[in-house]
């Protein structure tokens, strides 16, 4: 990642950079729609074995999980993920994926406090399932970043085909993305920084 690597913080005057980029630890959360990618995109970036809580779809869930469109999923996030990755000597970014359905969402405020930004990850299938993520970040002034994942199969939208049907800011980027891979993962998380810096130094 190296463009995160450089160091905003070279105006001495920005007081904002240097709260920012003091830190040892920057905290992103991973939130979006349940089956939208979380699990699998803190996965594929996290430079560590991620920590998963992870549970099988049971008969009991499914009157309150709703599997349209991401019928072959058999497992859900009930607590978080967690990842980890060296930016640089001293500074680490973790990633915290958060539950996407509406039972567990009491845990969020928890994984919010004092996080960096968040990424929101978008399945066009359900994109009605990102405005509860949406609504969360605007309303608490954690700057995001809407991350499509384009899911085989899946018609292609343009982003600012999502931009208009989530009604998002026009600050706010959208990105498309395949969850699965690494170099994906490491620019969304890249875009987020450089946005969540420039919402900070504004």
């Amino acid at each position: 990642m190296a463009s995160v690597h450089s160091d905003p913080t070279s105006d001495p005057a920005s007081a904002a950079g240097q709260r920012l980029w003091g830190a040892t630890a920057l905290k992103v959360l991973v939130a979006g729609g349940f089956g939208a990618g979380k699990t699998t995109l803190v996965g594929a970036v996290s430079e560590i074995r991620p920590l998963r809580t992870e549970e099988v779809l049971s008969e009991r869930g499914r009157p309150v999980d709703d599997t349209a469109g991401v019928e072959a999923k058999r497992t859900t996030t009930v607590a978080m993920d967690f990842g980890r990755i060296d930016l640089k000597p001293g500074l680490a970014l973790y990633l915290f994926g958060t539950p996407g359905q509406d039972r567990f969402w009491f845990v969020w405020d928890e994984l919010a406090r004092g996080s960096l930004g968040a990424l929101v990850l978008a399945d066009t299938r359900r994109l009605a399932d990102c405005f509860p993520s949406v609504d969360f970040f605007e309303q608490r002034g954690i700057p995001f970043v809407v991350a499509v994942n384009c899911f085989e199969g899946t018609e292609a939208y343009a982003p600012d085909d999502v931009r208009a049907a989530l009604d998002l800011d026009p600050a706010v980027p959208v990105l498309l993305c395949d969850a699965r891979r690494r170099e994906d993962g490491k620019e969304l998380l890249i875009r987020l920084v450089q946005h969540a810096w420039g919402t900070v130094a504004a």
